[in-house]
């Protein structure tokens, strides 16, 4: 089997290219190092002992795009990862957002429509906004997004979506995850930012180990137990594990489905002063933070329901919020020693 993997050197994407090449899958990657590293590939091979296939290749190069499927005829299915992911930076540059998460999913499906190669589509629980009711499923109705960001995925979800049903054999699952968190078990790939981390945990780390002066908690004041927002935070590595279930389900699938939805989450719903003790206990690491105010089109709580997922793919979390962290943090102490 022979996977297309974009973003393939981002902190999803490398996880994923791991999972692939040790169940001997051949790996074709794609990513363009705007948001990501080259060193990932040594990583890589320094896990499994192999590599994949990389092409240096942006996705909003169309000629590139429809080259790279005349170089590889033979692959079975896209894992689609490449766009930016920052819910601030979306606010502040929404033309960014748009121009690469859509423009670049138009070009990949211009190509893989036609020939019917199947796709796994990196969503986002953004696409839901804020839910009024809590665990979020699946059929919850969307709202609008409070984010370029979560708009691209809702946009994105709705373009695939329509594929399917225009284009007969193409078919897709659409992964809404919620927060993936933690690090490759060897510390050999984790998540590694570029320039001031948008995510928490990556912010709590580079602040316990002294990168950073102090950790800003944004807004303190709202409708939850400790005023902060609350999320479901998934390990990388289980994540990872469902779109390797989720790319064998599709295409191996007899029945006459088109396009998937699934949540991809723990079902347990934990509060940043939660995320920010509960490291502290793991690492005995003190972080220093403050309260801050509201970031602009954050949400106040998300956690997802997973029951479709755990009955139709057979997939469940395995990794508790303490190894996340504890992963995080070996993470963190590794790439402080190249620093």
């Amino acid at each position: 089997m022979k996977i297309l993997v974009t973003g393939g050197l981002g902190y999803i994407g490398s996880h994923v290219t791991v999972l692939l090449l040790e169940s001997g899958v051949e790996v074709v990657s794609i990513d363009n190092i705007d948001n990501s590293h080259i060193e990932v590939l040594d990583g890589i091979k320094a896990i499994t002992g192999k590599k994949p296939v990389f092409e240096l290749l942006d996705l909003k190069d169309k000629d590139k795009i429809q080259d790279l499927f005349k170089k590889h005829t033979d692959i079975d299915g896209v894992i689609h990862f490449a766009a930016y992911k920052a819910v601030g930076e979306s606010v502040e540059n929404p033309l960014k957002y748009y121009k690469n998460n859509i423009g670049g999913l138009l070009n990949l499906l211009e190509s893989i429509c036609e020939l019917s190669i199947p796709l796994i589509f990196s969503s986002s629980c953004t696409v839901y906004g804020q839910s009024s009711k809590l665990p979020i499923k699946e059929n919850t109705p969307l709202k609008p997004s409070s984010s370029p960001y979560g708009y691209t995925k809702q946009i994105g979800e709705q373009i695939i979506e329509d594929s399917c049903k225009a284009h007969l054999g193409f078919k897709a699952i659409l992964l809404r995850y919620f927060n993936p968190i933690g690090a490759h078990p060897s510390s050999k790939i984790g998540e590694y930012p570029k320039g001031t981390p948008q995510n928490l945990v990556p912010f709590l780390t580079q602040t316990a180990i002294g990168k950073r002066p102090l950790l800003k908690v944004f807004g303190s004041n709202y409708n939850t137990p400790d005023g902060t927002c609350i999320r479901d935070y998934i390990h990388v590595m289980d994540l990872a594990q469902a779109h390797i279930d989720s790319i064998y389900y599709l295409i191996s699938s007899s029945q006459k489905l088109t396009c998937e939805i699934f949540n991809v989450g723990t079902g347990q719903g934990v509060s940043v002063l939660e995320v920010i003790k509960e490291f502290e206990n793991t690492t005995s690491k003190s972080v220093p933070y403050k309260l801050s105010d509201p970031r602009k089109g954050d949400t106040v709580a998300a956690y997802a329901d997973v029951k479709k997922i755990n009955n139709q793919l057979g997939w469940k979390a395995k990794f508790s919020l303490k190894e996340a962290l504890q992963s995080a943090w070996n993470w963190e102490k590794e790439l402080d020693k190249k620093s």
